[in-house]
């Protein structure tokens, strides 16, 4: 396997891992605004980075409004655009640097391949609080480990 084709699994994985909680979250009703709080903070994010990436203004705030349907439209959306972003590059290009703004206006250069892995670990971090706190609430987390997903078939 290629790194352009282990990144594009990455990012499946990632897809899919947020379909997941997104569904959980669902199943556990409007008593869990924290974890919707941190699912629309994972999907902004993302989108902050793409924005980055594609050296086009911030198009989000980084901690938005949680609305469920509006996650969910923007799971959707974000998949598809990172699959077109990732597409367009080439294993020769992730080592190149780009340069941005994070949110606090601090002016910074990473590589390309820094922040993809970045992104993935990330939204990975924050679904791992929203599993903590669904399980403190005594609500059913979604099963999101990349092993689970890669032996189920939902991660080719």
């Amino acid at each position: 396997m290629n790194l352009a084709d282990y990144l594009r699994r990455q990012f499946a994985y990632d897809e899919w891992a947020n379909r997941e909680v997104l569904t959980a979250i669902r199943a556990a009703g409007s008593a869990n605004e924290r974890s919707l709080q941190l699912m629309a903070h994972i999907l902004a994010a993302e989108q902050v980075w793409l924005d980055r990436l594609k050296q086009q203004p911030q198009s989000v705030p980084v901690w938005p409004k949680p609305d469920l349907e509006q996650c969910a439209v923007q799971a959707a959306e974000l998949g598809q655009r990172w699959l077109e972003f990732l597409d367009l590059i080439t294993a020769g290009d992730v080592s190149q640097s780009v340069s941005y703004k994070n949110s606090k206006g601090e002016e910074w250069s990473s590589t390309i391949v820094d922040i993809l892995t970045h992104v993935v670990l990330h939204s990975a971090y924050h679904r791992g609080q929203i599993a903590s706190h669904m399980r403190a609430l005594g609500q059913t987390p979604a099963y999101t480990d990349f092993i689970h997903g890669v032996r189920q078939g939902l991660v080719k």
